[in-house]
């Protein structure tokens, strides 16, 4: 049997960079796997079911949230978003690590039901710098990104309840950082068999 995998769980506001650091660190890692969430919230052009997102209704997902799939879930910016129990448990249980990019609620839900969570917080340069990268997205309407930087805010604000803060104001050094935690915590004593 393959040992464990590491889960690491890392949040994010909404530009902060994300999917652009996980892409750079899987280049750079190769027994890394990222769970796909489940939310509600409509495909974006481009995305599809099962790639980027589980893309569930509503009455599904709360019916998974019912029979207690989910490891955690949580309403974000008008949608549920959720980690299914089955997606992380078989990356885990494969030997992979795991980085499961989740919300700042995600990541208290997930630590209050697993202990052997490591936590990361992804700060962007700044809330200026924010703005400008979900502008330059364009896939969000002007109110719609007022209150991702209103979020933010909140978000940034809890940053020192995680075990690290990566600050992802140049993307090759944001990566190693993490790289470089990854590669810490699988050298831990209690992880050695």
């Amino acid at each position: 049997m393959a040992k464990p995998g590491i889960l690491i769980v890392m949040s994010a506001p909404s530009g902060a960079g994300k999917n652009t650091l996980l892409a750079a660190i899987g280049e750079m890692e190769q027994n890394l796997a990222t769970t796909i969430s489940a939310t509600t919230r409509m495909p974006r052009p481009g995305e599809e079911d099962g790639r980027e997102y589980h893309f569930l209704s509503w009455t599904d997902f709360e019916a998974r949230i019912a029979a207690g799939d989910f490891v955690e879930w949580a309403k974000v910016h008008s949608n549920l978003y959720g980690t299914l129990k089955c997606e992380l448990d078989r990356c885990l249980n494969a030997g992979s690590d795991v980085i499961l990019e989740v919300d700042v609620q995600g990541m208290r839900s997930v630590r209050g039901v697993r202990d052997d969570v490591v936590s990361i917080f992804l700060m962007p340069p700044s809330l200026d710098e924010l703005a400008r990268r979900l502008r330059a997205r364009g896939t969000d309407e002007e109110e719609v990104i007022a209150l991702r930087l209103q979020n933010a805010h909140a978000e940034m604000a809890a940053r020192h309840e995680f075990d690290y803060i990566v600050v992802n104001d140049d993307l090759e050094h944001a990566a190693a950082d993490m790289v470089a935690i990854l590669r810490a915590e699988r050298c831990r004593a209690w992880r050695q068999p």
